[in-house]
């Protein structure tokens, strides 16, 4: 009969939060594959009535960038109160719309739920930053 070895245990990781400026806002950790990848700041400022590209530059101008919609799900969890209830960019072009990229994602702040809305829309804007870990 075979023995089973025990289990490894997992060594506990450190992680150093990174600086924040005034302003911005930590909102949490991004995992991948099991694996903390990097953290996410909510940059301050926020910007309305932006068609996708609008919102894009913004956030460039911003020395930011929009979020995920991994990042969106994370900022509706850990810091919903520095969102209006209203519907938000992602970075995220739809990926059914690839050919032609006139959708991107969108987070609603309100409900939480994501879908797919057209770029010439105009929505509002938050800008990250990510520090790798």
């Amino acid at each position: 009969m075979a023995t089973k070895k025990p289990a490894k245990k997992a060594s506990p990781r450190t992680l150093t939060l990174p600086d924040i400026k005034k302003g911005e806002v930590y909102a949490g950790v991004m995992v991948l594959e099991g694996t903390p990848a990097h953290h996410i700041i909510l940059l301050p400022g926020e910007a309305t009535g932006k068609t996708h590209d609008q919102a894009v530059a913004w956030a460039k101008k911003h020395k930011g960038e929009l979020p995920t919609r991994r990042e969106q799900a994370l900022l509706f969890a850990t810091t919903p109160e520095h969102f209006k209830h209203d519907y938000y960019w992602s970075c995220e072009t739809h990926a059914a719309d690839a050919a032609s990229a006139d959708y991107a994602w969108r987070q609603d702040f309100g409900y939480g739920d994501q879908i797919s809305w057209h770029k010439s829309d105009k929505l509002r804007a938050r800008a990250v930053r990510r520090v790798v870990i």
